[in-house]
């Protein structure tokens, strides 16, 4: 079977955190460059020199305004409940939240329309990064239902508004950059290491609104995991190379909005993941490319799926959720253990997977489905588990090597309010990339 995943509910964070504010859609422009009495002492708060931490400094900051933090290590949890804030590093390798191996996070928005960019976030337990609609006046919690019950989305409207740029999440207990029952959001040009469940995450969403591009993700459990969001997701030119497994798209009864579906994956590198200086996953798919479980009518186009000794694509069901109509388009499979595998339980066969130019198959008889594109996959045998190499044991997420420097995000003249709605590029424009695909960014100190 595919991983599940890992996470603990919300509710199980230990909180300290500020009271929600009211989230109005308010804006204007910043200019981090100003001094504080010239813009006002909320609009830009300097840490540590207008305030001694980054939670002081969240609980001062205006609405529509910037928490500008220094090079130095800081050891807390941040909270931001006020909109269209920006939280921005002046050096992004020297600026460090750090959990320490004991704090739940590292950076939480529970407000509209916040940026989060040009740090580090490190050594927090559950999460570096996290973007979440779910909260209440205590902070981020979890609803007592889960996906069996029925979601009020009235309750819990999704956050709106999101942007991760240029940020570091490594070395993090569960997930680096997670954003959860969220819409309109980016992450971009970050980072992920480290991380025992996945180095990004995007769940529980319909209509996400969301883009996933020029991120690396590497030396985690899985790079970039989608549980049950669906609708308007853009995964593209990323590199999710070197994990213990790629990416996953899940359906989830423990999350609302089952099944999974809708995404478009394209342009993206989804080799070598067979990393052993990573943490262990639960169960087993090591050395996998790709992993769908319930994911249903997914788009793959132009990806490099090559390298993965188990395979570069599993196939597989979660309870009585199928895999359906899963397509690869264009997608270039090389080296791997056998391209597209079949493990679904016969009580919900995958249907519908089109893979023209897959070579290999499990089983065998798979493979005139999968070129052919006709809906007879659930026609063929599946197979009880792709054969790959032995699971080597993971290491504990604070061991994890560090990531060699990242570049610094361009200081900008002004942050207006983040977009209603995501400019999606054209998935057209992404060629199926190179094994060199940000491999400037990747590696170790």
């Amino acid at each position: 079977m595919l991983p599940p995943r890992l996470a603990p509910t919300l509710g199980a964070l230990a909180l300290a955190v500020c009271a929600v504010l009211t989230l109005s859609a308010c804006s204007g422009p910043t200019d981090p460059g100003a001094s504080a009495s010239s813009i006002g002492q909320e609009q830009l708060v300097r840490v540590p020199a207008d305030a001694p931490t980054v939670q002081d400094a969240a609980a001062r900051v205006a609405p529509g305004g910037m928490i500008l933090i220094a090079p130095g290590t800081y050891p807390e949890t941040v909270t931001i409940s006020t909109p269209d804030v920006t939280v921005r590093g002046e050096d992004r390798n020297g600026t460090v939240i750090d959990g320490g191996g004991i704090r739940p996070y590292g950076v939480v928005s529970i407000a509209d329309g916040v940026r989060v960019e040009n740090l580090t976030v490190t050594g927090a337990t559950f999460y570096g990064v996290l973007f979440t609609g779910l909260h209440d006046d205590s902070g981020p919690s979890a609803p007592s239902a889960n996906g069996y019950e029925k979601w009020d989305p009235t309750k819990f409207p999704p956050l709106q508004r999101y942007l991760v740029d240029h940020v570091t999440a490594t070395n993090n207990g569960l997930y680096g950059i997670y954003a959860f029952n969220a819409q309109h959001g980016v992450i971009r040009d970050s980072y992920a290491s480290g991380s025992a469940d996945s180095g990004i995450y995007l769940g529980q969403c319909v209509n996400c609104d969301a883009l996933i591009t020029g991120n690396v993700a590497e030396r985690n459990a899985v790079g970039f995991e989608n549980a049950n969001a669906s609708d308007s997701v853009l995964v593209a030119g990323n590199r999710f190379a070197g994990n213990r497994i790629g990416m996953t798209l899940l359906s989830s009864y423990q999350e609302a909005f089952t099944p999974q579906r809708g995404n478009d994956i394209v342009g993206n590198l989804l080799a070598d993941n067979v990393a052993a200086d990573s943490p262990s996953q639960a169960d087993g798919a090591f050395a996998t490319g790709v992993g769908i479980s319930g994911g249903q009518n997914n788009r793959f186009a132009r990806n490099l799926i090559a390298g993965n000794p188990r395979a570069g694509a599993i196939i597989s069901n979660t309870e009585d959720i199928p895999s359906i109509g899963n397509r690869f388009d264009g997608d270039v499979f090389s080296g791997n253990g056998v391209d597209v595998a079949n493990i679904s339980a016969a009580r919900s066969p995958a249907v519908g997977t089109c893979a023209p130019t897959a070579a290999t198959a499990l089983p065998d008889a798979l493979l005139s489905a999968l070129t052919s594109c006709s809906d007879g996959t659930s026609a063929q045998p599946a197979a009880a588990s792709a054969p790959g190499p032995d699971v080597p044991p993971g290491m504990s997420f604070l061991k994890v090597p560090a990531p060699k420097p990242q570049p610094n995000l361009a200081q900008r003249s002004s942050y207006p309010r983040l977009p209603d709605r995501i400019d999606l590029p054209d998935a057209a424009s992404f060629p199926v990339p190179g094994r060199d695909l940000l491999g400037d960014l990747s590696g170790t100190r």
